[in-house]
């Protein structure tokens, strides 16, 4: 019989955020009014945490209007719809009973500094697994940026221009250097005089011969 209770208490069950004595905790519980259903938050101190299993419960305890007010809920209820670690307290004992004797300042419970980055709380730590035709919503990470800087359009273009000379140098090797081209309307050397006295030497070259023929004709 007892392994069949076990086995019912089992499967009530719940996963809960890990909390203990002196802890400040918010607890977010439904309450139930005629036809309807509202959250409420209960924000306090656990003085005491008592029980095992799904019979275990646990207490809180808080000051309204210098009016000490204690709730003690089930742990595993399903009415509780989630559980909220506000603080850690550091106290050395398990009943912090002497709280209901302190009023005011002296009622607080010394937090704990040096715990460490708070874990969230996942919802499958209060309603279980997600169901398997539920869809996943996976975040990627940003791209990382480049460190390295673009070159410049100027630089690439004496390369661009060093390399069209290399191909076109083999090409114009056999090729004869052109002089400068004389600018348009100028006159060069010689222009607009006759061929005759382009060439002063023609006169001279024929002088010995026309002496001959003189010659034969005197004769």
């Amino acid at each position: 019989m007892s392994t069949i209770i076990d086995s019912l208490e089992r499967g009530q069950l719940r996963r809960i955020p890990a909390f203990d004595a002196g802890d400040r905790l918010r607890v977010h519980f439904q309450v139930i009014e005629g036809t309807r259903r509202r959250t409420q938050v209960f924000e306090g101190v656990v003085i005491k945490r008592q029980g095992h299993g799904a019979r275990e419960t646990f207490t809180v305890r808080k000051q309204s209007f210098g009016v000490g007010v204690e709730r003690t809920f089930p742990l595993h209820s399903p009415k509780i719809e989630r559980i909220d670690v506000a603080a850690r307290g550091d106290v050395r004992r398990a009943k912090l009973y002497y709280l209901r004797g302190r009023v005011g300042k002296r009622a607080r419970v010394r937090e704990r500094r040096n715990t460490g980055p708070e874990q969230a709380v996942e919802r499958e730590l209060l309603y279980g697994s997600a169901p398997v035709g539920s869809a996943e919503v996976t975040v990627e990470p940003p791209p990382a940026f480049s460190e390295e800087v673009p070159a410049a359009p100027a630089d690439e273009a004496p390369a661009a221009v060093a390399a069209s000379a290399a191909d076109a140098g083999p090409a114009a090797a056999g090729d004869e250097p052109l002089g400068p081209e004389p600018a348009p309307g100028a006159r060069g050397p010689g222009a607009g005089e006759p061929e005759a006295a382009a060439s002063p030497t023609a006169p001279q070259d024929a002088g010995p011969a026309a002496d001959a023929s003189a010659g034969e004709t005197q004769g």
